[in-house]
């Protein structure tokens, strides 16, 4: 086996795996003083990482055919690792604490474990190796849910989400076995050809949507998510939320432009009242919240709505659209997420709206980077958001969609009517016992400003959209 080109197509599988393999004998041996450097180390590595995958290998295949990759795998496996990168510079408070410090090493263990596990998704070229993929990055994710598990949220949102997650791996894969039988392969290669559109594959395409839209939180599996997303660390809810949402959705528009090609019209239907019911639904139910880890649950799936505009055409316009919306909204989402992160490490835990009310006269710094990562996930210009919203209705809109789009449009309104409430509390009503001001640590105003940066260039600066838009694969 020629080992050169398992390096160059695995790149980032190999480099992550070593990270992974490294990090773990750090925890093992390092001692008390070496311990206190652990985020620096980790994040040091990360960024290595993804220096080292950042310009895109050529196509090829591994293992005949179970592995295969893409320039735009490679681009979405970065993206990936930006996304922990900055999760990790946020956790840096938390993992101080005297309640989690002993516990980094397992932080760091889980989630670089939950992310190889999204990169074998993604790398997939067999139903095998993707099953693998999705139990290993569900499994650990389950952990990290439950990390505080002494707090009684924490185990209760650990345990809804590994019964959802293991009953939606149980219907996949018996979808997954109606195709094996139907077609007598599990290569997706082979798939495409052998798939004729009979109930039989009819049922394994809706269970395998089934299994895919937990993970990324669609209607009507989406239940989890709110009690899951209040229970976790809010860390592992901002990885949850943007990582993990980001590696699924790809892998969905990837299978189902691979695979179920001839039964378009069938996965395209049942996309379309996914889309309706995950962006309506989840924007009537986020006015109702006041936990605003609950309100990002719901505004999570609202988002995944939106990147189903871009999977529902399966075009080569949706495949760029969607890569570059899950670009924008981690940077987006994860700013808000830093945010309320700083501030419950710093005050006691307070999350609620109203714990917010007068929070600008107090920290006008976060304020203003949480009121500008609001208005980009509502799709306000000049922000990056409002280009990748474009994008995605363009997608859709150019496969025919347009009754789907004019939805799509009216539920942005609504969405920003519930983002401009927490910007009318921050701004507007009066606090009777405010935020006290704080400064964060100069980890989490790293990334931070890395967000920011994203917020305000991604939409801005073409090159990045053109860049994604030169290793869409044709569809």
């Amino acid at each position: 086996m020629d080992y050169t080109s398992i390096f160059t197509l695995m790149r980032a599988e190999v480099t992550l795996t070593a990270i992974l393999v490294f990090v773990f004998l750090y925890d093992l041996m390092a001692g008390e003083r070496a311990r206190r450097r652990f985020s620096a180390v980790v994040c040091c590595l990360m960024v290595v990482q993804v220096v080292v995958n950042l310009v895109p290998a050529a196509g090829g295949e591994l293992f005949g055919g179970m592995f295969c990759h893409t320039p735009m795998d490679g681009i979405v496996k970065s993206m990936l690792s930006v996304g922990a990168l900055i999760v990790f510079l946020q956790s840096d408070t938390w993992l101080r604490r005297e309640d989690t410090r002993h516990k980094q090493g397992e932080f760091y263990i889980l989630t670089l474990s939950t992310l190889l596990g999204m990169y074998f998704m993604i790398g997939a070229g067999n139903f095998l190796l993707f099953f693998i993929g999705l139990e290993l990055a569900s499994v650990p994710m389950a952990c990290l849910v439950a990390f505080d598990k002494y707090k009684r949220y924490s185990a209760e949102a650990g345990a809804k989400y590994i019964l959802c997650a293991l009953f939606s791996s149980g219907l996949m894969l018996y979808g997954i076995s109606f195709l094996y039988g139907t077609t007598g392969t599990l290569y997706f290669g082979d798939m495409a050809a052998r798939i004729d559109g009979s109930p039989l594959l009819v049922m394994a395409l809706v269970f395998f949507l089934s299994g895919l839209g937990f993970k990324i939180s669609l209607v009507p599996f989406h239940l989890w998510t709110a009690d899951a997303y209040q229970g976790a660390p809010t860390n592992v809810t901002a990885y949850l939320s943007v990582v993990s949402k980001g590696a699924a959705a790809f892998v969905l528009l990837t299978v189902l432009v691979k695979v179920f090609a001839p039964m378009t019209e069938q996965w395209q239907t049942l996309l379309w009242i996914v889309t309706v019911s995950s962006i309506t639904v989840a924007n009537l139910f986020a006015i109702r919240q006041k936990d605003l880890k609950r309100f990002m649950a719901f505004s999570s799936i609202s988002q995944a709505g939106y990147i189903m505009l871009a999977v529902i055409g399966g075009s080569a316009i949706g495949m760029t659209s969607l890569v570059f919306y899950v670009l924008v909204y981690m940077a987006a989402n994860l700013a808000v997420f830093g945010v309320l992160s700083a501030v419950e490490q710093h005050s006691g835990g307070r999350v609620s709206l109203e714990d917010y009310n007068g929070f600008s006269r107090t920290n006008p710094r976060l304020a203003l980077l949480m009121t500008l990562a609001l208005f980009s996930l509502a799709g306000i210009p000049p922000f990056a958001g409002f280009f990748s919203k474009f994008f995605v209705f363009a997608a859709a809109f150019s496969g025919g969609f347009h009754l789907l789009v004019f939805i799509a449009l009216v539920n942005t309104v609504v969405s920003l009517y519930y983002y401009l409430l927490i910007v009318k509390a921050m701004y507007i009503m009066p606090g009777d016992a405010p935020i006290a001001a704080f400064r964060s640590d100069r980890y989490t105003r790293v990334s931070l400003a890395l967000c920011m940066a994203g917020v305000l260039l991604l939409g801005i600066v073409s090159a990045v959209y053109d860049g994604i838009n030169a290793f869409a694969f044709g569809l």
